[in-house]
């Protein structure tokens, strides 16, 4: 098989893995709580890293790490899977899945947004038209389709679905300068983490062992979420002849995952949700159309 149809095949592999992780956030708290989810998904996932790394003879280029790189990992660590995470998990235990795997998915329009004051990035009036189609698609959604009502079905739950891709945008803009292998550089991100979310466990919960279905849960979204399918994404951008051919395929993700939701969930989906995802995802289209050089 061709390179450019491996890289297609490990693309899809990861966008159909990830369309299934808001229907297992959503079912997994039904079981357990933000922070043990968060703390048993974390572990998993980072012992799966440190095994692939094992297996790889990877492990050696932890040699390379400064202490500046020992600090700049805990930063993104405690952004990524910490901070990012415990909002989002959060807001999916206050929203119904659609409305949270909709609402996160402005990211990369918060991407453009904090590049400009932190990357001193330039943008474009049309990129600035592209931006207000897709918070538009927020307000419908937030609004469940009542736009002229200005009435929020859950205002704390949109902030902090919406808040979490200030976030994971933040976590990619400073991922940026880090230049070790990225599995490497996971691993180490991962575990400080996971430090981090044991530490608030500590002061704002308690450390437990969740029942079956809470623990298989944690296994599913540490291995699917955090694990495996960033590792097969990876896989297929180095496989690609270019990024774009693969990259577009994420557009998918949040359109299977409202079937997936709407399948095991049982949500029923929304036709705002619908709406509101398609202006999103038009926006960000639109803006990397228009996107470039003033």
């Amino acid at each position: 098989m061709e390179k450019q149809k491996r890289a297609y095949l490990y693309a899809c592999v990861a966008v159909l893995l990830w369309s299934t992780i808001a229907s297992a956030f959503k079912i997994s708290l039904r079981y357990v709580d933000v922070l043990t989810l968060l703390f048993y998904a974390s572990v998993v996932a980072s012992v799966f890293l440190f095994l692939y790394l094992l297996f790889l003879q990877k492990l050696k280029l932890l040699k390379a790490f400064t202490g500046r790189d020992y600090l700049r990992s805990a930063i993104l660590g405690f952004l990524n899977p910490f901070l990012y995470y415990a909002i989002l998990l959060k807001a999916y235990s206050i929203l119904k899945a659609q409305e949270a795997v909709t609402l996160n998915f402005i990211w990369p329009i918060m991407l453009v947004l904090l590049s400009i004051p932190i990357l001193h990035q330039k943008i474009k009036l049309k990129s600035i038209l592209s931006i207000i189609i897709s918070f538009i698609g927020v307000f419908v959604i937030a609004t469940e389709g009542d736009v002229l009502g200005f009435r929020f079905t859950n205002t704390v739950g949109v902030l902090l679905a919406s808040g979490s891709s200030v976030v994971w945008a933040l976590f990619w803009i400073y991922n940026i300068k880090d230049k070790h292998d990225e599995a490497v550089r996971l691993f180490v991100n991962f575990s400080f983490g996971t430090v981090f979310i044991f530490l608030s466990i500590l002061l704002f919960s308690e450390l437990k062992i969740p029942n079956r279905n809470g623990l298989l849960g944690a296994v599913y979204v540490g291995l699917c979420e955090l694990g495996i399918t960033f590792l097969v994404w990876l896989k297929a951008l180095r496989l690609s002849k270019t990024t774009a051919h693969v990259t577009n395929l994420i557009y998918l993700v949040p359109f299977f995952a409202l079937i997936v939701v709407s399948l095991v969930v049982g949500e029923k989906i929304l036709f705002s949700t619908v709406t509101g995802l398609v202006l999103i995802v038009c926006g960000i289209i639109l803006q990397r159309f228009w996107a470039g050089p003033t």
